[in-house]
């Protein structure tokens, strides 16, 4: 599971090889809870424990490194 580098705070983000074949995105995870965003537009896939006002916090940090998150898609699943 790769990790996005130079992301700082209390989430990881993070891809499975086994995804590339779907839309870009990105699964963040924090303690057991785990949500997948797509990035490409910035949107919630799924999520599991996350409380809407976290899930909101994620979205902004996903926005703000987006750019970062992309250029590991791409360097991961070509």
């Amino acid at each position: 599971m790769p990790t996005v580098r130079g992301i700082s705070g209390p989430h990881r983000f993070y891809f499975y090889s086994f995804d590339c074949n779907e839309p870009a995105h990105v699964h963040v995870r924090r303690e057991r809870m785990v949500c997948k965003f797509w990035i490409e537009p910035v949107a919630l896939a799924q999520n599991h424990g996350f409380a809407a006002q976290e899930l909101n916090q994620i979205r902004t940090v996903i926005q703000t490194n987006l750019q970062k998150i992309q250029e590991a898609w791409r360097e991961h699943c070509g």
